[in-house]
């Protein structure tokens, strides 16, 4: 019986911009770096208390990362004010919270385009 998601990658071009994106404006913590060679690093990144990690993965060693895209949401408890808590760290929102029938939703993207969902019941 699956359980939990344990990793979800997102392709990124440089993992310095990427950490420092997603622990200083996003907020999650790196709970494991292992290095993969001359090329980049196994990067897992969670929030605090969270089973699920992003893994920052160098696109240096996947030639067909441009074909590929993570469809990854975040749950949150209050979408509106994290939305608020983000943008106020400079993370850019493709617009503000929408009210829809399951629920409350928000979307942002990264610095290398991936785009994310913040979804709270509603």
């Amino acid at each position: 019986m699956i359980k939990y998601i344990k990793t979800v990658a997102v392709f990124v071009s440089n993992q310095s911009e990427a950490v420092s994106f997603y622990t200083e404006m996003v907020g999650l913590e790196v709970r494991r770096k292992e290095a993969m060679g001359p090329q980049g690093d196994w990067i897992e990144l969670a929030p605090k208390g969270g089973q699920s990690c992003l893994v920052l993965y160098p696109r240096s060693l996947m030639a067909d990362w441009e074909t590929r895209r993570p469809s990854i949401v975040f749950h949150c408890a209050d979408v509106e004010q994290t939305y608020r808590d983000l943008a106020a760290r400079g993370v850019q929102f493709q617009q503000p919270p929408q009210r829809m029938p399951w629920g409350v939703f928000a979307q942002f993207a990264d610095p290398d385009g991936n785009e994310f969902l913040l979804q709270s019941p509603g």
